[in-house]
């Protein structure tokens, strides 16, 4: 399944990208219009806290999220209640944060001039976005990631 989120959501556009859905994040710029053309044409699901673009997609007969709520929680639970949003543990954290590229592993000496030094020395494991070049790793915040995908994850079932 795949989602646009409207420019007020994007910390939820971050966190379903961290459990690693498909994630189009609307900034400022792109008219409504425009996010109705993308949703059509790469059938995404909408999610948005904007009255106008929930009643202009499901107008272009889209499938559309409302969402009224300012809590990350509850958004997340409100959005992985829908019938396709299928969980998938092995995509978790395999798509940039930024751009919602596909990760992909990197050897560790390729990133030994792009890491702090002790990321490098503390780390075996580092991923790269090939579009936007971000470098990622394991470490506490992975932790804390984990954990909210767990407390999620058991609301869910």
């Amino acid at each position: 399944m795949k989602f646009l989120c409207d420019q007020m959501l994007g910390t939820l556009a971050k966190w379903l990208r961290i459990f690693g859905f498909d994630t189009f994040y609307a900034n400022a710029e792109i008219s409504d219009e425009e996010l109705l053309h993308i949703a059509k044409k790469e059938n995404r699901v909408v999610v948005t806290r904007d009255r106008l673009l929930l009643q202009r997609g499901r107008k272009e007969d889209l499938q559309v999220i409302e969402t009224n709520s300012t809590d990350l929680d509850e958004q997340l639970r409100h959005v992985l209640n829908l019938k396709d949003a299928e969980i998938d543990e092995d995509a978790f954290l395999s798509r940039c944060l930024v751009c919602n590229t596909n990760l992909e592993e990197i050897s560790k000496k390729d990133v030994k001039a792009k890491v702090p030094e002790k990321v490098f020395i503390n780390n075996e494991k580092f991923w790269l976005c090939p579009t936007c070049n971000k470098i990622y790793w394991t470490g506490s915040h992975t932790d804390k990631m984990i954990k909210k995908i767990n407390k999620i994850k058991k609301s869910h079932n």
